[in-house]
C-alpha cells in the first residue's frame, strides 16, 4: 500500500484527504495529522443560548461549485441553505447607509450607481466621472489596490469604499494589499486602459448573470462541514499530533511527530501540506530553501469574531439587511457586523425571539483592540452596536473566538510569489501544498487548492503494477 500523509485537518486538509480516497486507487492508504484536538481549522461551530452559531466562516461562495458541491457529496445535501438576505450596509458617517451598487470589490463602475446611497461626497462623486480622464499607461506589473486607486479615483473612495470591503475579506488594509490577487478580474482591463472606472464597467458585463444565489450556509453551521468530509474520506485521523520535521528519504518522505524526547516517525511515500504558510516554510526548510524563504514572507492578520445573542426587543426596530461594514477611518472597535439569525433562515427559526449578532475584530498588524480580554471585546462590540443601531441592555449570551494568523495577506507581487513557490514544489515529486496562502482566502478556492494538491501527488505515484528505476 502507498501511505499519503496530509498535514493539517482543516478545510483543505480534509478535502485533499477526500479527493485521494475518491481517486478510485485501491492502492492507497490516507493519514490526516492534525496539531490540534480536533479537526476543523478555521471553520467551527458552537452552541450559543441554545443555538449553533458559527464562529469562522459563516458562508461558502455558492456561485463557485467547489464547495457546495463537496457539501452535498459527503451527506450534507439537505443542509445546505441559502441566505434570506444578502443586502448589506456600510456604518458611514454617524449611519448605516446601503453599501452602494455597482462596484468591483469598491471600485465604482458609475457615479449613478454609487451616488443614492450617501456613502460618498459630492467631491468624490465627481472623481469617478473624471477619473477615465486621469492619464496613465496600462500596468504591466502588480501594484498596490489601494495606492492605485488612491492616484486614480482619491482617498475618500479607498477609504469609504474599498477599504471595508477588503478588510471584510483579509482583515488587511488596501494600501498594502495586491490589486492583482485581490481583484483579478480588471487585471486584463487595466493592461489595455489604466482607467480603474473603465476596468470595472467592463469587469461587470463580462461577468455572467445568473439566478444561482451567491451565497450557501449549512442548516447547523457550516462548522460541520470538515467533520464531514473527514468521515466520507475515510482516512485516519490523527488529532493532538504536530508535525516538527519533514525529511526527504531514498524511498518517500519521513514525517517526525510527537514530543522531542519520544519523536515518532511517520513514513509516507507521498506528502500535502495543508498548513499555513509559515509552518509549511518551517518543514520545508532544509528541503527547499528558495521555497520556504517565499513562504516565510506570506504575513497573516490575526482577528477575533464576537458572537452576541439578545432578546429581540433588545432593538428599537427590526434589523434591516444582512448586517453592516465598518469603514476603519471611523475609528470604531468592530469592523463588521453581521446579522445572522437574520441573514439565515434557519438560525432565525432555531432561536425565535433571539438576535444572533456576529460581530469581527482585528486588522492586519493592527493587534491592540485583540490584547483586550474576552469580556471587554463583549462590552466594545455591544457598544458600537447601541451607537450603530440602537442595541439596549446586555446580551443574553456571547462567545468570543480569537483566531491568531487567521488570514493570509495578498501582498503586491503575490501571484508572481505563489508561482514561484509551487515552482520549487513540482521539483519534489510526491509534494504538494493546498491552502488559503494561495489561490484564494475562501471554502471553495481552498477545496479547490486540495483537489490540485491531490491531483499532483497522485500523478507521482506509480499505480500498482507499474515498473520503476
Amino acid at each position: 500500500m502507498r501511505q499519503v500523509v496530509v498535514v493539517g485537518g482543516g478545510i483543505a486538509g480534509a478535502s485533499a484527504a477526500w479527493f485521494l480516497t475518491r481517486a478510485g486507487r485501491t492502492d492507497i492508504e490516507v493519514t490526516v495529522l492534525e496539531g490540534a484536538p480536533s479537526l476543523g481549522g478555521k471553520l467551527r461551530t458552537v452552541e450559543l443560548a441554545g443555538i449553533p452559531v458559527d464562529t469562522g466562516a459563516e458562508a461558502m461562495l455558492n456561485r463557485r461549485p467547489e464547495a457546495v458541491e463537496l457539501a452535498r457529496e459527503v451527506g450534507l445535501a439537505e443542509a445546505v441553505r441559502y441566505p434570506a438576505t444578502t443586502s448589506a450596509a456600510v456604518w458611514s458617517r454617524a449611519a448605516i447607509r446601503p453599501l452602494p451598487g455597482g462596484t468591483v470589490m469598491g471600485i465604482p463602475a458609475e457615479r449613478a450607481l454609487v451616488e443614492p446611497s450617501g456613502v460618498l461626497s459630492d467631491e468624490a462623486l465627481a472623481r469617478i466621472a473624471t477619473e477615465p480622464e486621469v492619464p496613465g499607461s496600462g500596468l504591466d506589473d502588480d501594484v498596490s489596490i489601494g495606492r492605485y486607486a488612491t492616484q486614480r479615483l482619491g482617498r475618500e473612495i479607498v477609504d469609504r469604499l474599498i477599504e471595508p470591503l477588503l478588510g471584510g475579506v483579509y482583515a488587511g488594509h488596501a494600501d498594502d494589499l495586491s490589486l492583482q490577487a485581490t481583484v483579478p478580474q480588471l487585471m486584463p482591463y487595466l493592461r489595455e486602459d489604466p482607467s480603474l472606472v473603465h476596468a470595472a464597467v467592463r469587469a461587470r458585463a463580462a461577468a455572467p448573470s445568473s439566478d444561482v444565489p451567491v451565497f450557501a450556509g449549512l442548516d447547523g453551521g457550516v462548522g460541520q462541514l470538515v467533520p464531514a468530509v473527514a468521515r466520507a474520506s475515510g482516512a485516519r485521523i490523527r488529532t493532538d499530533t504536530t508535525v516538527r520535521e519533514l525529511r526527504r528519504t531514498t524511498t518517500g518522505w519521513e514525517l517526525v511527530t510527537g514530543p522531542t524526547r519520544a519523536p515518532e516517525l511517520v513514513r509516507a511515500d507521498a506528502v500535502v501540506l495543508a498548513c499555513p504558510a509559515r509552518p509549511t516554510g518551517r518543514l520545508l526548510g532544509s528541503i527547499a530553501p528558495s521555497v520556504a524563504a517565499d513562504l516565510a514572507g506570506i504575513e497573516y492578520a490575526s482577528m477575533a469574531t464576537i458572537a452576541l445573542a439578545f432578546p429581540a426587543d433588545a432593538f428599537p426596530g427590526r434589523l434591516a439587511g444582512s448586517g453592516f461594514l465598518v469603514p476603519p477611518v471611523e475609528g470604531r472597535v468592530i469592523k463588521a457586523a453581521t446579522y445572522s439569525s437574520q441573514k439565515w433562515g434557519w438560525l432565525g427559526e432555531r432561536g425565535a425571539g433571539t438576535v444572533i449578532v456576529r460581530c469581527s475584530v482585528g486588522r492586519h498588524r493592527e493587534e491592540a483592540d485583540l490584547q483586550r480580554d474576552d469580556d471587554e471585546l463583549v462590552q466594545a462590540a455591544r457598544a458600537d452596536l447601541a451607537a450603530a443601531v440602537g442595541v439596549s441592555g446586555p446580551p443574553i449570551a456571547a462567545h468570543v473566538q480569537r483566531w491568531g494568523g487567521a488570514l493570509p495577506q495578498y501582498a503586491v507581487g503575490h501571484r508572481e510569489r505563489v508561482a514561484r513557490i509551487r515552482a520549487g514544489v513540482a521539483a519534489h515529486p510526491g509534494l504538494a501544498l493546498a491552502g488559503a496562502a494561495y489561490d484564494g482566502l475562501g471554502i471553495p478556492a481552498c477545496v479547490a487548492s486540495a483537489r490540485q494538491a491531490a491531483t499532483q501527488v497522485l500523478a507521482a505515484l506509480p499505480t500498482p503494477g507499474t515498473m520503476t528505476a
